[in-house]
This record gives C-alpha cells, sequence and structure tokens, in this order.
C-alpha cells in the first residue's frame, strides 16, 4: 500500500512536470509567432517603425522571462531526478557495465529463433 502510494505521489509530479514543460514549450511557439504577425502588421499597415517598436522590447523582456523559466523548470527536473535516487520504492536498481540496455545502435548478431 505505501509502495503503491510512493508510486503513484511520483507519477503525479512527474506527469506535472512534463506539462509544465509543454507549457513552456507552447508559450515560446506563441510568442514567435506572435513576434512574426507583429512584423507582418507592421509591414501591412505601414506603421511607423518607432511607434512599434515598445510592443517589441516588451515582447522581448516576456521571451526572456519564458527563457529563464525554462532553465529553471529544467533544473527542477534534475534536481527532482537526483531527489528520486533518495526515496525509498523509487531507487533505481542496476547490474551490468552501465551502458545503455540495449545499445542505441541494436545487437547485430542478435536472431529470433522460434
Amino acid at each position: 500500500m505505501r509502495k503503491e502510494k510512493i508510486e503513484n505521489a511520483a507519477y503525479d509530479v512527474a506527469t506535472q512536470v512534463r506539462a509544465v514543460e509543454e507549457s513552456i514549450e507552447a508559450a515560446l511557439t506563441e510568442i514567435a509567432e506572435l513576434q512574426a504577425k507583429m512584423v507582418r502588421a507592421r509591414a501591412a499597415t505601414n506603421a511607423g517603425f518607432a511607434n512599434s517598436h515598445g510592443a517589441f522590447e516588451q515582447l522581448g523582456v516576456a521571451l526572456n522571462g519564458l527563457i529563464s523559466a525554462r532553465g529553471g523548470i529544467a533544473h527542477c527536473h534534475s534536481e527532482l531526478v537526483e531527489t528520486r535516487k533518495t526515496i525509498p520504492g523509487l531507487r533505481t536498481v542496476g547490474f551490468g557495465d552501465g551502458t545503455d540496455c540495449p545499445p542505441p545502435g541494436g545487437y547485430g548478431d542478435l536472431r529470433i529463433v522460434a
């Protein structure tokens, strides 16, 4: 029962971390699209270049904030991975030489025999 609670709690946190990461990435994409639309709108309306500069500066401030938030959540994710190693029931136990299993290139000489 306790192990299941620990695993469920860890799963909930991991799922939420991924959701936050995806949200930040989506917001970065939306800002990039907004920048492009603002450039096209300025050109289409023949608005003064300097008149729209303040809006671009503020968008840059928002972009820098999101980039900082992205780094923060990345560091949070790394810390959670390290924290997981200290919680009984979530620790990973491994055997072998520490290489990927299976290796990225696969096993070229193995055959399936029925």
